[in-house]
């Protein structure tokens, strides 16, 4: 594939509005406005529109989160209406994971061929399914299949959306939209935790098919991420989707080169990426740095510390779980608000950095309330001031984590695997933090019931580790564009 220089007129760039129409752009057909506007209006025209597009596919993640949420507020109803036993409801939560494992293998491989708003809509479809199976469920059968359903959609959208974010995203913005994918997961989140307070199971089922519904027809008036049109050789649509995202009225000649050089480069190698080609260190480094990330974020126990959560509220005396559990909800939300609001002013690493070492202190402060726990006596002073020092160390955890460990390893391997191995890298890296979810969620239960102190110094140990992994490996991707960053690895 090989990309031929044009001028303006040669490349049809004098005329967008006409291949706007294949863009899916909500931009009116007129005249250009005049070229002597002012930089700073092009700016404010480039966010408005990729944040329009964001937002768009931060329905997405928003399902995501609903999922994920989903089986806290409904496990006592759902269990009495159907008779299910806990080890048939434990599997009914755990198949979302095993789901999205089936989802992430496929996930690279359809956002290559059909591209990442056509992935995206692929995603829609069984995630629809799957609610409305559960919603119309008589037995634990179709909760399974639902389940399953709902689990592969959201595989595959755990890997599609960081990515079109970073590919769509200028690179003085990219930190901050691409953390608006994790703090749509924890607002999805938040709403399961808040809905399931007011309504059933079934009507919950049932909401959870709307952020799908408006997806599908919303996708249509987005553009295609332009890199993603660069290396199928769409050259004029490649142009036409950048100049959408970047406004009418900037010069975008220099991003079009530098895309065409990066794609151009990657295609006069070898046409299909091979494992022998991992091997080399532009591969192999980008894609060790983003499997890493993904596979502390999970090692870290963070859905341990969420399943455990109830238990240690109700320790501290906190009655009202559900309230409890909201209010969780809410903090993760806000912090990673915070999160996608410094993202771009300090960076990545040093984000990971205070996010891991915030994590570590916090599930040690849990870790020794726990062990202190079995020497005092449980009507006293202390066992109630110790039981208030895990609340905190719980709640704090979950702050740092949703303040950089929830949402920059997304962000992470969408900005730094090379486009030629981003649909393989990607769906192994999404599918092994699946995975360790599947395996935290399962074993945590385990670990809790053998040393509870002894479960949350094994997690404390993973985040010391990770604060000395980002440091050593993760490089700093604030302010370069996607084809520099990829070049640096070379």
């Amino acid at each position: 594939m090989s990309f031929r220089e044009e001028s303006d007129e040669g490349s049809g760039r004098g005329d967008l509005r006409k291949p706007f129409l294949h863009t899916g752009s909500w931009y009116r057909m007129g005249s250009r406005q005049s070229s002597l506007m002012g930089s700073s209006q092009a700016i404010r025209d480039s966010s408005i529109s990729v944040l329009a597009c964001v937002l768009i596919v931060a329905l997405g993640p928003i399902q995501f989160g609903f999922t994920c949420g989903y089986t806290s507020p409904t496990q006592t109803a759902l269990s009495h209406d159907l008779k299910l036993t806990v080890s048939q409801f434990s599997v009914f939560g755990s198949l979302s994971n095993v789901g999205a494992m089936v989802g992430a293998i496929a996930s690279g491989q359809i956002a290559e061929y059909m591209g990442r708003k056509g992935c995206l809509m692929i995603a829609a479809i069984p995630n629809i399914i799957g609610w409305l199976a559960i919603s119309f469920a008589r037995d634990f059968s179709f909760l399974y299949m639902g389940r399953l359903l709902e689990g592969f959609g959201v595989g595959i959208i755990s890997y599609v959306v960081p990515v079109y974010i970073a590919e769509i995203a200028p690179q003085n913005l990219r930190g901050g939209l691409g953390s608006v994918n994790q703090l749509s997961v924890t607002i999805g989140i938040m709403l399961a935790y808040l809905l399931g307070i007011f309504v059933s199971w079934r009507v919950l089922a049932v909401l959870g098919i709307l952020p799908c519904l408006i997806l599908i027809p919303a996708l249509f008036f987005i553009p295609e991420s332009p890199r993603w049109l660069a290396k199928m050789g769409m050259t004029e649509e490649f142009e036409a989707s950048l100049q959408v995202l970047r406004g009418f009225d900037t010069d975008i000649t220099v991003e079009v080169n530098e895309i065409k050089r990066s794609v151009a480069s990657t295609s006069r190698r070898t046409g299909a990426i091979r494992f022998a080609d991992l091997k080399l260190r532009r591969y192999w480094l980008p894609l060790m740095i983003g499997i890493g990330l993904l596979v502390l974020q999970q090692l870290s126990g963070v859905n341990g510390v969420i399943f455990y959560s109830t238990t240690i509220f109700e320790s501290a005396g906190i009655t009202s779980s559900n309230a409890a559990t909201v209010g969780l909800g809410a903090v993760q939300v806000i912090a990673t608000a915070v999160a996608t609001w410094l993202m771009d002013k300090t960076g990545r690493r040093i984000l990971l950095i205070v996010s891991s070492s915030g994590m570590a202190v916090s599930l040690l402060l849990v870790a020794v309330s726990f062990f202190l726990k079995g020497f005092v006596e449980k009507d006293s002073t202390i066992y109630g001031v110790l039981g208030i020092l895990s609340v905190v160390g719980v709640v704090g955890m979950l702050l740092f984590f949703s303040l950089g460990m929830g949402p920059i390893p997304w962000l992470i391997m969408s900005e730094i695997l090379p486009i030629k191995i981003k649909g393989l890298a990607g769906s192994l890296a999404t599918l092994l933090n699946w995975f360790i979810s599947w395996v935290i969620t399962m074993t945590a239960p385990l670990l809790l019931a053998w040393s509870s102190g002894g479960a949350f110094t094994l997690y404390t140990v993973v985040c010391v580790f990770t604060v000395a992994f980002v440091a050593i490996w993760v490089p700093e991707t604030k302010g370069k564009t996607l084809e520099e960053i990829q070049t640096s690895f070379r």
